[in-house]
Order: C-alpha cells, then structure tokens, then sequence
C-alpha cells in the first residue's frame, strides 16, 4: 500500500489560538483514515490545510507525491467541506454537472455521471428542483455526489453526515465503502464515535489539537478501554460520588469514570466483578437503577484518555 498524504509536524494559530498543534500521520491509499474528536478539537482546520484550503503556519504536507497546490494533484483530490457549498438557484443536477465542469468532465459524460451519482445518493425524486428547497442532510448528500463527480484518488470529507437521519447516514457509509478502493484514499473528520468504527481502518482521536492516540478501532478499544464496560445508573445520580468511594477501595481510579451521574467501570472480568460491585453499593445504601455489561468504544478510549465524554466538550 502506497502513501498517499504525509503530514509532518502541521501547526495552525489563529491569534493567540493554536487550533492544530504540531500534528503528523500518514494515510495510505485503499484506506479510509478517521479523525474523531469533539468540535473544536482541530478535525477541520487540519484536514482544510491537507484540502489546500488555508496555509499551515508550520510542518510540510505531501498529498499524492506532491504539493496540494500543483494543479495536476489538485485535479485528483476533492473535498467535501461540513457547511455545503452550492448554488441554491440551480437544480441538484445542475450544481452537479456544473462542478463536473471544473474537472473538464462535460456533455453526455457530465449527465450520465451526474444522474448515477444523484441516484446513489438517493436524491432521484429532487434532480430537477432548486437545491433551496433541499433540507440540511439533502444538501449534505448533494454536496457529497459532487465531491465524488471527478473520481479522486484522495476524497476529503468534512463531517459528512451531521443533520442526517439514521438510515441515510447508513446509506452513506455502504456509499463511502463501496467506493474505497486500492486506488483511492479517504480521510473523514467526524465526531460520531460509530462513524468512525463503521468506517475507519485507522483512526486519530483528537483533542485541544492534538492528536492523542491513533491506530485500528479494535486496537484502540482493546489497549485503551477493556475487554468490557459495566455501565451503571443510580436512581439517585447524586450516588455516583458514593459508589466511586465505595469501589475505589479495590478498583484504580483510572477504571472508573463519571458520565452525567453514572459510571462505568472498566474490567476484564465482569462476570467477577458484577456481584461484588452490587454486593458492596448495597451495604452502603446506593440504589442501581440499571445495570448494563457491555462492549467499549472509541468514546471509551476519549473517556479514559481526558476524563470528558465526546459529545460534552461540544460547542
């Protein structure tokens, strides 16, 4: 597997903001690379350097063996930014073929890819009418049919199914899977934590812009988390600081963390560990309103790395 983007040492400051810190990785192609990290933690401000969008204040970036500003690189890449970017006057299937143009695709070829495009992205019955009349996730969907209209070795998608409902979100990840190829590379910014399992070959957690830890899902999961969680509510939430006392006797701090007035605890063992957790939350009057074993993920990994859950440090 070839490279196909090399990142080394990236930093952006805006005023007295360091929004990328210093950041590297490498993507290869017949790869999809995940960010996942919270808003504001750098995702898009790193990956609109990579797109050539704005300039780095430091660090190189090398995308398809060139510079992204070589017009022949920038005629194999494309990127899909969060907010779309469309003319609101012009049909879904004039806003495509019109970027088509940009890549010197034009006539039959422009319509014929246009239409299947439109299709895949399930936007058939709204081709002809003006893309103001299209909701948040339509235009999400449009704006990643053009993306796709010149067939680029390197695809940029920033945050790609924020407004979406749960079946087309799905619909785009069975989209973005058929496409990746051996030929191809794919990096995607997302804060969802299953956008990045379901997709991802490896991903970057990022934080405050860095990137704290990176490598495969499952590899992630099995040395950052555990082989199971023990999720568990209180009937009175204020009990999670007495159950943390409780269990803290025998169980690391690092293995227990607070999510808005529960916990979850960390074990290889949960079979073990269950009865003696219910044993000892008894004795000292915490009522468990619900109990739950299972798998981690990658917002377990965030967890235990920062202390914070994802979607808490959103803004």
């Amino acid at each position: 597997m070839g490279v196909a983007v090399k990142v080394n040492g990236l930093t952006k400051r805006f005023g007295d903001k360091t929004a990328v810190d210093k950041v590297s990785f490498n993507v290869g192609f017949g790869e999809v690379y995940g960010l996942l990290g919270p808003n504001g933690a750098g995702k898009s401000t790193l990956i609109s350097m990579i797109a050539g969008v704005i300039e780095p204040d430091e660090g190189t970036i090398e995308v398809l063996g060139g510079e992204v500003r070589d017009s022949e690189i920038r005629a194999k890449i494309n990127y899909c930014p969060q907010n779309p970017a469309l003319y609101d006057d012009l049909t879904g299937l004039e806003n495509l073929i019109f970027y088509s143009s940009l890549y010197g695709i034009t006539g039959r070829r422009a319509l014929e890819k246009a239409r299947e495009l439109i299709k895949r992205v399930g936007l058939e019955g709204y081709a002809n009418k003006p893309v103001k009349i299209y909701s948040g996730g339509m235009k999400k969907r449009l704006n990643l049919a053009a993306a796709l209209m010149n067939e680029p070795r390197l695809l940029i998608l920033d945050e790609p199914t924020t407004g979406m409902d749960p079946q087309m979100r799905r619909e785009v990840w069975q989209l973005l899977s058929e496409i990746k190829d051996s030929d191809r590379a794919i990096i995607i910014s997302t804060h969802y934590m299953d956008e990045a399992e379901a997709l991802s070959d490896r991903v970057a957690i990022m934080d405050s812009g860095r990137i704290i830890v990176e490598g495969e899902p499952e590899n992630l999961k099995r040395n950052y988390a555990s082989k199971s969680v023990i999720n568990i509510e209180f009937f009175n939430p204020g009990d999670e600081y007495k159950a943390r006392e409780a269990l803290g006797g025998y169980l690391e701090s690092k293995d227990i963390v607070s999510i808005n007035g529960s916990i979850r605890v960390y074990s290889e063992d949960p079979d073990t560990l269950l009865p003696q957790i219910s044993l000892d939350l008894f004795r000292v009057g915490v009522k468990i309103a619900s109990v739950r074993v299972v798998k981690p993920t990658l917002e377990d990994v965030f967890l235990r790395l920062t202390g914070r859950r994802i979607v808490e440090v959103e803004g």
